[in-house]
């Protein structure tokens, strides 16, 4: 094995330890704060926190970013996350019962906080670590790692907390976090240069600036924020209400929806591992047909009249989607230099995780107004202009 190829396990394996742990940490807190307050109101809160917190750290991520490497920096978040979560789990641990749910709403937005900066760092990250001519191919796996995770750890962290309490849980994400902050330490330096001359409001518009200066960067940008409508359609909030209004089935066809959406992204990132050549010479294709598939599905979604239809729409759905935004994402890693993909990443989140929160709250009012189909009918809409774009841009995407 190579040396960037161990570089781009360490990566992988490290954060897909710190992947386990966010989920199993989000299930933990959750069940805490709704065993202490039984509102789920107050529960509802803790996915709000999470996301304006991640927001907020989006955008200062380039400030941290001429600092140190940003292999370092990913070590330095992720070594700080463990250390709140170590006192989040004393706190819950020592309170016992009665503990100030105030406080665990504080330590919660830390941690998000810390790991705002995360994703973008490690999709900046990649490039460093992988040849250009294998990026498509490391996405696809790093792809088919994240959405396996997701598959497995929602369901292994709910069937855990028959075993453990939610404070027991917090330390077993404690030394998960540990073990990802090891590995994560073991990562080389990066190249990185040290600009301390440059001005705090010149780093925080830099991302913004090198997207409109880059057409494929513009088109990115604009599609990622029309698909940040339509995936607000999918939030558990939204989703719960159409399985029980629209298909009239109990809630647990909630998680078989969700759970056949992440196998089907699980199937689409393979796709693109098994065909890296095939994707590659064709990205244009992936990303326009991808969008367009996706937009039918999401409309026979919207009006499937039995829960075994919706289901296969769910399916469908996840490969589609990512068939779509591996060659997208490859293309974005190639399109700048290394230096400056973090700002550029940060400035995507920005789009993706605000217009996200917006996004959810906006539908929720559009389902009670006009019904639950209609979120998705919208959803669908989004993804076809989605795919109109990319089709009239789509010399891009070559």
């Amino acid at each position: 094995m190579n040396k960037k190829n161990r570089s781009f396990s360490i990566l992988l394996t490290g954060q897909s330890l710190a992947d386990i742990g966010d989920i199993l940490y989000i299930v933990s807190v959750i069940s805490i704060i709704y065993r202490l307050t039984n509102s789920a109101i107050s529960t509802a809160l803790v996915p709000f926190i999470i996301t304006s917190s991640m927001l907020i750290s989006s955008l200062l991520t380039p400030i941290f970013t001429t600092k140190c490497p940003l292999n370092r920096l990913l070590t330095i978040s992720q070594g700080c996350k463990t250390a709140v979560l170590v006192g989040l789990a004393s706190y819950v641990e020592w309170v016992g019962a009665k503990p100030i749910v105030v406080y665990i709403y504080v330590m919660i937005a830390i941690i998000a906080l810390l790991d705002g900066c995360a994703n973008p760092i490690r999709q900046s990250l990649l490039p460093h670590y992988v040849e250009e001519k294998d990026l498509l191919r490391a996405n696809s796996i790093a792809e088919s790692v994240i959405q396996s995770i997701q598959v497995g750890s929602w369901f292994v962290g709910s069937s855990l907390l028959i075993l453990f309490t939610p404070s027991q849980l917090l330390w077993v994400v404690v030394f998960l976090f540990f073990l990802a902050t090891v590995l994560l330490n073991l990562l080389p330096d990066v190249p990185w240069k040290q600009s301390q001359q440059t001005k705090k409001r010149q780093l925080l518009v830099e991302g913004w600036q090198t997207i409109l200066q880059s057409p494929v960067l513009k088109i990115a940008a604009r599609m990622d924020l029309l698909e940040s409508i339509a995936g607000a359609a999918w939030v558990a909030a939204i989703l719960l209400v159409f399985v029980e209004e629209a298909l009239q089935v109990s809630s647990q066809w909630w998680g078989y929806l969700n759970g056949i959406f992440f196998i089907g992204m699980i199937i689409g990132s393979m796709i693109c591992l098994k065909w890296t050549s095939v994707v590659d010479r064709k990205k244009a294709v992936f990303i326009c047909g991808g969008a367009l598939l996706s937009a039918i599905f999401t409309l026979f979604f919207a009006f499937s009249p039995t829960a075994l239809l919706a289901l296969l729409c769910s399916f469908m759905i996840g490969i589609c989607g990512q068939l779509k935004n591996i060659p997208q994402q490859t293309i974005v890693q190639i399109s700048v230099t290394k230096e400056k993909l973090p700002t550029v990443y940060t400035s995507l989140n920005v789009i993706v995780t605000g217009v996200f929160g917006i996004s959810s709250f906006i539908l929720g009012i559009l389902s009670e107004w006009y019904g639950i189909r209609m979120v998705f009918v919208v959803s669908s809409m989004m993804l076809l202009v989605v795919s109109l774009i990319a089709y009239k841009n789509k010399k891009l995407f070559t």
